[in-house]
């Protein structure tokens, strides 16, 4: 790029592009022939002779900042169910159900998930949707029902419908 201010030498830039095409550079593959000359380096080479090395600068993403900031523009805020800080919010319909949420949220702790329980304070609609404004990749809702069957009623991100699956099932889902 001209007038970037490089003075290395030649170097490969990597963009990548928005949510809403704009291109932003992040990786970069650099050959340096000015730094080892000024720290003074060298090197034997096959000929029994002094030479100067070329240095290669590589970054792969770029600042982590930038790459931060475009992963989440680009999804939003809708973090993988990977990546998001909290995978599953447990929502308890009421206080009596809040000892089978603390079970589910040991269960899901245990096998490396990151969850919390979102307690009975304020009605069920209003949490759920706290867990669709955060974007949490999984809603699990807790009432007697579930504590009957030993089953979850999980709601994913962006969709209305419920699904009633096992806490083995949901454990798979957040290993994808």
């Amino acid at each position: 790029n001209e007038g970037d201010g490089a003075f290395y030498g030649p170097k490969l830039d990597f963009h990548i592009k928005d949510a809403i095409g704009r291109t932003w550079q992040c990786g970069t593959i650099q050959l340096d022939f000015a730094m080892p000359e000024r720290f003074d380096l060298s090197y034997i080479g096959e000929d029994g002779e002094r030479h100067c090395p070329v240095m290669l600068h590589r970054v792969v993403l770029g600042s982590l900042e930038r790459f931060i900031g475009i992963l989440l523009e680009h999804t939003a805020g809708a973090l993988p169910v990977w990546l998001a800080p909290i995978q599953v919010q447990i929502l308890p319909i009421t206080q009596g159900h809040e000892k089978f949420a603390q079970k589910v949220l040991a269960q899901i702790k245990e096998a490396g998930g990151r969850a919390e329980i979102l307690h009975a304070s304020e009605t069920l609609g209003k949490r759920i949707r706290t867990s669709q404004m955060q974007k949490i990749p999984f809603a699990v809702i807790i009432g007697d029902e579930e504590i009957k069957k030993e089953q979850l009623t999980v709601r994913k991100y962006g969709e209305q419908k419920d699904q009633k699956i096992k806490i083995k099932e949901l454990l798979k889902l957040l290993k994808k």
